[in-house]
Parts: structure tokens; C-alpha cells; sequence
């Protein structure tokens, strides 16, 4: 009987803060994501949703004959 490889792939965000010197919430924001500032990031860890995605994979970790269950 043949062996195969399951992946199980769950739904996550990781999750990072930092500290921003800005006039308001909406700058901060602005001048982080647009790169103006230099942060250092801190990780606050891995937070999983219901959404999983399970299939067959082959070496190079494609899905065998297309085939997964679970929601994307």
C-alpha cells in the first residue's frame, strides 16, 4: 500500500508590534507601511483561524492530481 504526504495548511497571521512617533494614529500607520520611519518589530506570536486546507503533496510539495479538502 502506498504511502503519501499530508499537508495541512491552517490559516494564521503573525503577528509583530512596534513604536512610532507620530501626531496621530492614521500617521503612524502611514509612515510605517510607506517605509518613512525604521522600527524594530517585535513578534507576538502565531493567531489561527477555522480555515484549513488539507491535500496530498509530492516531493516538490505540489498537490497530487489537484485533489484538497478544507476551506482555502
Amino acid at each position: 500500500m502506498p504511502i503519501f504526504r499530508i499537508l495541512s495548511r491552517v490559516d494564521a497571521y503573525v503577528d509583530y508590534t512596534c513604536e512610532v512617533e507620530a501626531d496621530s494614529a492614521e500617521e503612524a500607520v502611514d509612515l510605517v507601511y510607506e517605509g518613512h520611519v525604521k522600527v524594530a518589530w517585535e513578534n507576538h506570536g502565531v493567531t489561527e483561524f477555522d480555515a484549513v486546507r488539507m491535500s496530498a503533496i509530492d516531493e516538490d510539495w505540489n498537490d497530487i492530481d489537484d485533489y484538497t479538502r478544507g476551506k482555502a
